[in-house]
């Protein structure tokens, strides 16, 4: 059984709605701090149930926001937000923190029981220099209310505007250990610290951080309501020469980011594109080991 995801559309967001339930708001221009690096995002994120599987602006990062496209560290710019990994110093706010503006939409849709959103997105430094240009995609789709569960596939293409090479990296580039956070990055609610985390080659919890798998899953329980959730997120493809690489904690909070280069720069000369597809998959319960590898099998890109 399913049953057709339904989109209303603002002047600053767009929310995915199925039967009475939102079970996604898209942010277009959100009123952020420069320091924040503003960005549009995806949050809330809901189960089918309406059970809340994302957060944003928690007291420990406020430029953590929901499900967003960004990168830490490019060419010395950071689109992430707050204070940048300094190799020798630690973290440092610096006049460096960019911002992602939504331009126009391309496409937006629904049909064949599903939602798609594609637009064009500029990256700019806070000289004001336009240094990507992004084409991006979500698609809500595979709606299922018997089994409780629905699924996003998201894609983008960056293509470097700069007219000088770009280098696309993370703090574990720069130096710092087990940091490789960029790219398409979740933040959870602060109930789901300490869930559990499964990756397609048998490792767990921290074990997963740094390594490559086809997919993890993220398993969480709610406050103020009874249950959990489980968010099964796949690897996906990227262009670019480094392998996807998972960042991944559930301490001292519940992240997680497919990333493209983890402990690897990935190069953009002038006009060089970057592609990345994702998909992730959001069910409405606690699944055990055996349920998420035969998702995994069923929703496998």
């Amino acid at each position: 059984m399913s049953e057709k995801p339904t989109l209303s559309r603002g002047d600053d967001a767009l929310t995915v709605t199925v039967d009475g339930t939102e079970i996604a708001r898209y942010v277009l221009r959100p009123d952020a701090p420069a320091v924040e690096a503003p960005k549009p995002f995806l949050h809330p994120l809901r189960t089918l149930s309406g059970a809340p599987l994302s957060a944003t602006r928690p007291w420990d990062h406020r430029w953590h926001k929901g499900l967003q496209m960004t990168w830490s560290h490019v060419s010395g710019q950071n689109f992430w937000g707050g204070p940048t990994y300094v190799h020798g110093s630690g973290y440092e706010w610096l006049d460096n923190v960019g911002s992602i503006r939504h331009e126009h939409f391309e496409d937006v849709g629904e049909r064949d029981d599903e939602v798609s959103l594609t637009e064009r997105l500029s990256w700019w430094t806070p000289d004001g220099e336009r240094w990507i240009a992004e084409a991006r995609t979500h698609r809500f789709h595979s709606v299922d209310p018997g089994r409780g569960l629905w699924a996003l596939d998201f894609a983008t293409s960056l293509t470097n505007v700069r007219g000088e090479t770009l280098e696309l990296g993370s703090p574990t580039t720069a130096g710092r250990d087990a940091a490789g956070y960029t790219g398409l990055f979740w933040r959870g609610p602060r109930s789901w610290t300490g869930g559990d985390v499964l990756s397609s080659t048998g490792r767990t919890g921290a074990e997963v951080m740094g390594t490559r798998a086809d997919w993890i899953a993220f398993t969480g329980r709610h406050d103020e309501i009874d249950g959990g959730a489980t968010i099964l997120c796949f690897a996906g493809t990227t262009s670019g020469s480094t392998p996807v690489k998972w960042f991944v904690r559930s301490e001292p909070f519940p992240v997680f980011s497919p990333s493209p280069s983890f402990d690897e720069t990935v190069t953009l000369d002038p006009d060089d594109v970057l592609k990345l597809r994702h998909r992730l998959v959001f069910v409405d319960r606690m699944c055990a080991t055996e349920e998420i590898e035969a998702l995994a099998g069923e929703y496998t890109p």
